[in-house]
């Protein structure tokens, strides 16, 4: 039963992903970051997130992208794919808010996300 949970939790990232981050506004960070969410960001999941604020979540979103677009192996020319900071944060705010996603962290989505997008 929990295989299928985290199943289905993986489809919906995946999903997610490829629908894009279109919005209603309210899911929009403004311009600028912050600090970043008070855990190291390997152990930051969506309870934090749904913990923070805007500038904290912003200055995750850059550590995440920091993290996940640099040097891939031992190759000073590949670099991982990033997200732009309005996906990035229209992804979490919609993965994080649902109630079966409390413990996932923050950077296995980000960089599940990042994968299905262009270069």
């Amino acid at each position: 039963m929990r295989a299928l949970a985290v199943a289905i939790a993986w489809a919906c990232v995946a999903g997610l992903a490829l629908a894009g981050c279109g919005g209603n506004g309210s899911g929009q960070p403004p311009r600028g970051a912050g600090p970043s969410i008070a855990v190291p960001l390997r152990s930051a999941s969506c309870t934090d997130w749904s913990r923070a604020d805007t500038a904290e979540r912003l200055g995750t979103i850059h550590a995440l992208t920091g993290f996940a677009g640099g040097p891939i192996g031992s190759s000073p020319i590949e670099h991982g794919r990033v997200l732009t900071d309005k996906q990035a944060y229209g992804l979490l705010q919609r993965f994080c808010s649902e109630p079966y996603a409390r413990g996932f962290k923050l950077y296995k989505i980000y960089e599940r996300g990042a994968a299905f997008q262009g270069h």
